[in-house]
């Protein structure tokens, strides 16, 4: 087997957990939506922060087999930067979070599509890793063109996009885990 599908097999572990965080901040977003929008920012944060450190850890374990290790890297340097910048800001306007997460989903997107292409395994492997990059971009862009919706609207778009995601990146654990340990 290729040491970088088998390296990417024994760590498909992290693919779910990261599907599973994305998936409990999508249920506190879509369960909670009367919270304050600061305990809404800091549970922002702290899942931004959480994924960031996640991609990064993996990043360096898979740095000498993985060739896009490099991409994982910035994808977590992202999401601790955005996670720190809602911290930093808990005062300001939704809107301010929304463009934070707006910029954060497409980095993230942009990111996991790189890997989805240039990453290891075959195109069935990774169809799961594009399309949960895809829906970020989506996702995204939504945010970007549409600025002035509710703050309610704005956490049930949150939710559905944290659920969504958070069931693309489990799909693409399990691809990883069941694929043959020969080929």
């Amino acid at each position: 087997m290729n040491a970088t599908v088998q390296v990417t097999r024994n760590h498909w572990w992290v693919f779910l957990v990261r599907g599973i965080l994305a998936i409990l901040f999508g249920i506190i977003a879509l369960a909670a939506p009367g919270i304050a929008l600061l305990a809404f920012i800091y549970v922002f944060a702290a899942y931004a922060i959480l994924d960031g450190i996640t991609a990064i850890i993996v990043s360096f374990r898979e740095r000498s087999f993985l060739r896009t290790w490099w991409v994982l890297l910035l994808e977590g340097i992202a999401g601790i930067i955005f996670g720190i910048l809602a911290f930093a800001w808990p005062g300001e306007t939704a809107l301010v979070l929304l463009y934070l997460v707006a910029i954060w989903a497409l980095v993230t997107g942009i990111m996991e599509i790189i890997s989805a292409f240039v990453g290891p395994g075959s195109a069935g492997l990774r169809w799961g890793l594009g399309l949960a990059g895809l829906l970020s971009i989506i996702f995204g862009i939504i945010l970007i063109v549409f600025p002035g919706a509710g703050l309610l609207a704005i956490l049930w778009l949150v939710g559905i996009y944290a659920i969504v995601f958070g069931i693309a990146l489990i799909i693409y654990a399990f691809q990883i885990r069941s694929r043959p340990s020969t080929l």
